[in-house]
């Protein structure tokens, strides 16, 4: 076994037996990608370091049942940061209703264009969206959910997250012409 893996599972093992240490490391470890998560799930700085902390909270409560065999550290831990953040999308945006269509127009944004913005104006723009729609768009484009999954993940239908990745897709489209 690698000293890395050594060392991740004498830190797991230290966050079992509630070491402060171990999960200042396990925390520090994983700021950075965890925050990176939330902040686009969220409007702003403070609401993502809220859902980040409340998720590590979780992570730290429930890090008994975490078992190398099932998933990696890292996808154990982003799996409670995203329910995270869904779940704070939802007491957030109680009655997240919208239009459902059964085909979802495509729009298509050139790729010359995005490539040419920096990752910091693109995020801002994604956090331009409605919630409902950030979030479809976020676990479609960026973790590459199905919109099956997305509609079971989120309590809507599969036509409404069609729709909200429509919808966003035609608002980011606008953003960056503008």
């Amino acid at each position: 076994m690698s000293k890395e893996g050594t060392d991740i599972n004498n830190i797991v093992n230290g966050c079992r037996n509630g070491n402060r240490q171990a999960q200042e490391l396990l925390y520090k470890s994983f700021y950075r990608v965890m925050m990176n998560f939330c902040l686009r799930y969220t409007k702003n700085e403070m609401d993502a370091m809220e859902v980040l902390n409340s998720g590590f909270y979780k992570v730290f409560k429930n890090i008994h049942q975490y078992d190398p065999d099932k998933a990696s550290l890292y996808t154990w831990i982003r799996t409670i940061i995203i329910n995270n953040c869904l779940d704070f999308i939802r007491v957030k945006e109680k009655n997240i209703k919208a239009e459902e269509l059964d085909k979802a127009e495509e729009i298509e944004l050139e790729p010359e264009i995005i490539s040419k913005m920096k990752s910091v104006d693109l995020l801002e723009m994604i956090r331009q969206l409605p919630i409902a729609t950030q979030t479809v768009f976020n676990l479609y484009v960026i973790e590459g959910y199905t919109h099956k999954e997305i509609g079971q993940m989120v309590g809507i239908s599969e036509g409404t997250s069609k729709w909200h990745l429509s919808e966003a897709r035609k608002i980011l489209k606008q953003l960056i012409q503008e």
